[in-house]
């Protein structure tokens, strides 16, 4: 068994998964309070079941909000540590396109960076598999416009989806439903079987730059 999660945006999820079935999942819109959230939705989807049954678990250890993606990492690390389970590291973006695998199209995931930036990776999804097509990175709203321009048919989601897709105005784009628009546990799951596990001690957050508080100290260092 596998138990998969993610606290890495407004979102906060955690699936309970055995190959493809989802044995218990729970998907909340909390707006980042995960930190009162994220322990409580563990103990409900593992009632039942004990730790060392599980194979491995999963984490969204990046991009999205620092200190939501540091709190989901910490928690996968508390939990994995004392038993040593494998650990699987995902991007936020990559699970995000795990909710179109029934779609043939490229998924733009793009999560807000705030100054009209964003995260963002492409993937092609196709008969069910999921192909990256680019890097996680940031970018800017008028260069992914660009690139976008290249492909018969996109579909935008993430976080940042909306605000993404009412600035890109391009034809051939569309905005995802919003029972999919967010990633989500299960999708995490997918992204994991296709990962090599690592240790606890090996999982970390992946940030794509620094933060607010980390560019504020660098500009006093600098004066």
């Amino acid at each position: 068994m596998l138990l998969s999660m993610d606290s890495s945006a407004v979102t906060a999820s955690v699936a309970l998964t055995d190959g493809d079935e989802i044995i218990k999942s729970e998907f909340v819109n909390s707006g980042l309070t995960h930190s009162e959230t994220l322990l409580p939705m563990i103990t409900r989807v593992m009632d039942g079941h004990k730790y060392s049954e599980l194979d491995g678990i999963a984490i969204t250890a990046g991009p999205g909000s620092f200190t939501g993606v540091r709190i989901g990492v910490a928690t996968v690390k508390g939990l994995a540590f004392n038993d040593d389970i494998p650990c699987f590291s995902v991007s936020t973006l990559e699970a995000i396109a795990y909710n179109f695998v029934d779609k043939n199209a490229v998924v733009c995931a793009v999560m807000d960076a705030r100054r009209m930036q964003f995260y963002n990776a492409l993937f092609r999804v196709q008969n069910g598999k999921v192909e990256r097509l680019c890097d996680d990175r940031a970018i800017s709203i008028e260069d992914l416009r660009n690139e976008l321009k290249q492909y018969d048919k996109v579909v935008i989601a993430g976080d940042g989806a909306k605000l993404c897709f009412h600035n890109i105005e391009l034809e051939n784009c569309t905005l995802a439903d919003d029972d999919r628009i967010y990633q989500n546990a299960v999708g995490v799951a997918k992204a994991a079987q296709n990962k090599n596990a690592i240790s606890p001690k090996a999982l970390m957050p992946v940030y794509l730059r620094q933060s607010q508080a980390e560019r504020e100290l660098k500009l006093k260092l600098k004066r």
